[in-house]
């Protein structure tokens, strides 16, 4: 059902990345749940894929998404979700993780550039990986905000029928 190509573990994304660099390409990093992929999702990661050559998203695993989100998440599976994303024209690489924070592909990998959506600031990003970026030398690009649009608020509105 993933397109096999882009659903890569870490050793496949490191050996990857290590040609994409030989190549001279910039390699752009963003993480999510992607739980209900909507229009703020999809322009996330156009405008991410548009910072560079490459872009790899790491995954939030099921079991992360439920310590994250709690009880009644994820809606669709990481397998699912992987699918989805899989289908998307701006993701090259998927990595599905099962830790809170994406912090070891981040030193694995050591992206060019790191994208977050606009609902983050370098305040709010979580320590551990911001100093994980600042250290790999990794530029952080904040996008602007697309309002509107949320997984959390979507569900919520399915369950009050108030869509």
């Amino acid at each position: 059902m993933t397109n096999p190509r882009k659903l890569v573990d870490l050793q496949q994304l490191c050996t990857i990345i290590s040609d994409l660099r030989a190549a001279g390409q910039r390699v752009v990093f963003t993480n999510g749940c992607f739980d209900i992929i909507h229009p703020g999702h999809i322009l996330h990661l156009q405008q991410a894929r548009q910072e560079g050559d490459v872009l790899v998203v790491a995954l939030n695993s099921d079991e992360s998404v439920r310590e994250l989100k709690g009880l009644g998440r994820p809606v669709f599976s990481q397998r699912e979700r992987a699918t989805m994303l899989a289908a998307l024209e701006p993701v090259d690489y998927i990595i599905i993780f099962d830790t809170l924070r994406v912090t070891k592909i981040i030193e694995a990998i050591q992206p060019d550039i790191y994208v977050k959506g606009g609902d983050y600031t370098l305040e709010t990003l979580a320590a551990e990986e911001r100093e994980a970026l600042q250290r790999c030398g990794t530029e952080i690009r904040l996008l602007p905000e697309i309002g509107g649009f949320s997984s959390t608020d979507i569900i919520n509105r399915v369950r009050n029928n108030s869509i």
